[in-house]
């Protein structure tokens, strides 16, 4: 599966990454592509895979309204601070929208699953993913995440 993982991530950054313009459409699959493959990142912890998808001025802020910068995030994947046995968009839940020509916002629903020390967690939490078009193509530039959901709301 972590294979898997890992050469659908080469595949859909080779593709996704480019900055050439393209239609409203090939536009927003790219963005979900992208923002697909950096779960599949984060899942893995695969820093190198996350670092070419984010920002470099990029900021998540979380529901409990903790700031976090790339370089937390990317340190955070290298020490292995989370290990997941999931990290995906749940199906049906993605959707992208447009805003020009080089704005995308993703939301998602987000399962959550895996262990932080001796701590473990299993979790759904909606998230709002902003992208913008650089000359470098798609990078994940303002990330903002929900509290966790009550399991009722979870489903």
């Amino acid at each position: 599966m972590r294979l898997a993982s890992t050469l659908s991530l080469a595949a859909a950054l080779a593709l996704d990454l480019s900055p050439a313009a393209a239609g409203p459409e090939d536009d927003m699959r790219r963005v979900a592509a992208i923002d697909t493959a950096y779960q599949a990142a984060v899942e893995i912890n695969d820093a190198d895979t996350m670092a070419k998808i984010l920002h470099e001025d990029f900021t998540l802020v979380v529901g409990a309204g903790t700031v976090f910068t790339r370089e937390d995030l990317l340190r955070s994947a290298r020490d292995k601070e989370f290990i997941y046995e999931k990290q995906v968009e749940d199906s049906g839940t993605q959707t992208v929208r447009l805003y020009g020509r080089d704005t995308a916002i993703v939301t998602a629903r987000l399962w959550l699953k895996g262990v932080r020390g001796d701590t473990a967690f299993d979790k759904r939490l909606w998230f709002s993913d902003t992208y913008v078009r650089t000359k470098d193509g798609w990078r994940y530039a303002f990330g903002q995440a929900s509290l966790a959901l009550p399991p009722e709301a979870a489903n």
